[in-house]
């Protein structure tokens, strides 16, 4: 670690503090320079369904009000248990679920709630509209990907053409982290590693806006300016003050999407190493030599110049097992059933993965297409549906629960498979987020597979990793593998040969179920 004594006194202390905002939860972590956890905060909110195929947030009611509720928490805990001065903190570093699109007027009010990532699919025709007028050749060239449900620039299309009156009143789109740095400082950016997700409108060559395809979604001055994720962009307002607990005039991050703030808290910054987020949906981020070239992952930036990334994720994972127990308990309550009446959800996950433990590899023969909010990569397909096969009177509640979970863990291989199609190396792969809980799930990937995993000691997330950014930004560490002084691996997941040849018949047969059905998911509406 570098010192940065010549800027401060010999006896100043210093701490980070980094804030994500999740799809279900968020989460805070104050971390001192040695990347010590000194303090950490969660606070639950809920996903927005309004109609079928949307998912929103709140930007003030959700994102704000969480930030506040972690800052203020996290704030007075430190000074009650370490006595640390909100002064003392250096820097705050935010992230958020992404790509998310909130419309801000010109006194930077959202107008309307913030569509959120590639689990939202209501741009479809958007999709097609630009690919249509654009061209998605020229699409692949600028951007380096396809259009998806993903995309965030059919997003902003939708609006112009669904909600003309926001449209006009729009001063600027920003995104989850940047409406949090809005918030903080004033300022309205995003950083690359974003931006390159509101495809088309994201010159990933050029590391700019493109203006040749913005024209045909937005103007170009209703984009925020563009940042690195480590980049000190502003100060603390005195009105931001007096809501979060910080200091006026700490100094703020421009800070990143969740996925890629998972990767660098667990260490995942090296080329080769790929980072596996189990969150309400799997993410994964490989560090790639280059910039590469696929139209069924996503080709990305990282959070510092001269790196690359090769992305890429399902629809659903964590939402689906929450589903399944919130479908449990609702019967369970109305039925009055002992085992499980007064059960909190982390309980209820408790005891549904102690019934999976019962049923055997594969399930009994039950095999699960986890597309139940359609699917994003490899496939992209908004509009999937899920499907449980060869369910009989002898399938319990536990067959279904560990099909999920082995239906999950072949979508997360089929991903894998393209990785390695491309000739691409993963040389280490570590797992991050609240499915690490889950080892039956992580036994499941490690099985289907066949790749071992590594569990890091502090498996916080994506706030740990904006701490960490913080100190790079602050200039605390020279580059972003000094990471590795911030990580210690706790276990690995390692692969069980003698599920293979059954996994690997079942993987066969769920790509069989995919292609046979997908036609009929189209026609239900």
């Amino acid at each position: 670690m570098r010192s940065s004594w010549f800027a401060r006194g010999v006896n100043d202390v210093a701490y980070v503090l980094g804030i994500d905002i999740g799809t279900y939860e968020s989460k805070g972590a104050l971390v001192d320079e040695a990347g010590k956890l000194l303090v950490s905060e969660a606070v639950a909110h809920r996903l927005e369904i309004p109609q079928r195929g949307w998912a929103e947030h709140d930007a003030e009611q959700t994102w704000w009000h969480d930030f506040t509720q972690l800052s203020k928490a996290i704030t007075q805990k430190a000074a009650d248990k370490y006595g640390i001065r909100p002064e003392e903190i250096k820097a705050v570093g935010v992230s958020s679920i992404a790509p998310a699109v909130v419309p801000v007027d010109v006194e930077g009010k959202p107008l309307r709630k913030a569509i959120l990532y590639g689990v939202d699919t209501r741009s479809q025709k958007q999709v097609d509209d630009l690919n249509e007028q654009i061209g998605e050749e020229r699409i692949f060239q600028v951007a380096a990907q396809s259009l998806s449900a993903q995309s965030a620039g059919p997003k902003i299309l939708w609006i112009r053409q669904e909600e003309p009156h926001v449209y006009e009143r729009t001063a600027k789109f920003l995104c989850g982290s940047g409406y949090l740095v809005y918030k903080l400082t004033d300022e309205q950016i995003i950083d690359r590693y974003t931006a390159a997700s509101y495809a088309p409108l994201f010159d990933i060559h050029q590391l700019k806006w493109s203006t040749e395809l913005a024209s045909a979604i937005c103007e170009l001055d209703q984009l925020p300016r563009l940042t690195w994720s480590h980049e000190i962009v502003g100060e603390v307002t005195r009105h931001a003050a007096d809501q979060t607990g910080l200091a006026q005039g700490t100094k703020v991050i421009a800070g990143t999407a969740d996925a890629l703030s998972e990767a660098i808290s667990v260490g995942a910054v090296h080329k080769g190493d790929l980072m596996l987020m189990y969150g309400s949906s799997t993410f994964f981020i490989l560090v790639a030599p280059h910039l590469p070239k696929t139209q069924t992952l996503w080709a990305n930036l990282h959070a510092v110049p001269g790196s690359h990334t090769i992305t890429g994720g399902t629809a659903t994972a964590g939402s689906l097992t929450r589903w399944f127990i919130d479908q449990r308990l609702s019967v369970a309550g109305q039925r009055g059933d002992p085992s499980t009446g007064g059960m909190t959800v982390d309980e209820a996950y408790t005891y549904a993965t102690k019934l999976a433990e019962q049923s055997p590899p594969g399930a009994n023969g039950l095999l699960t297409l986890p597309y139940f909010s359609g699917e994003r990569t490899p496939i992209h397909h908004a509009t999937a549906k899920g499907v449980f096969f060869g369910l009989t009177l002898h399938h319990t509640q536990s067959d279904m629960y560990r099909s999920i979970l082995e239906g999950i863990s072949f979508s997360i291989r089929h991903n894998m498979d393209e990785i390695r199609s491309m000739q691409v190396p993963i040389h280490r792969a570590v797992a991050v987020g609240g499915g690490v809980k889950n080892r039956l799930w992580l036994q499941s990937v490690s099985d289907i597979c066949q790749m071992t995993q590594v569990i890091p000691e502090i498996t916080l997330g994506a706030a740990y990793g904006n701490a960490f950014l913080c100190a790079l930004g602050l200039g605390w560490h020279r580059d972003i593998t000094e990471m590795d002084q911030w990580v210690r691996v706790k276990e690995e997941i390692t692969p069980q040969e003698a599920h293979q040849p059954l996994y690997e018949r079942y993987y066969e047969l769920y790509h069989r179920l995919y292609r046979q059905t997908r036609d009929l998911m189209d026609e239900l509406t």
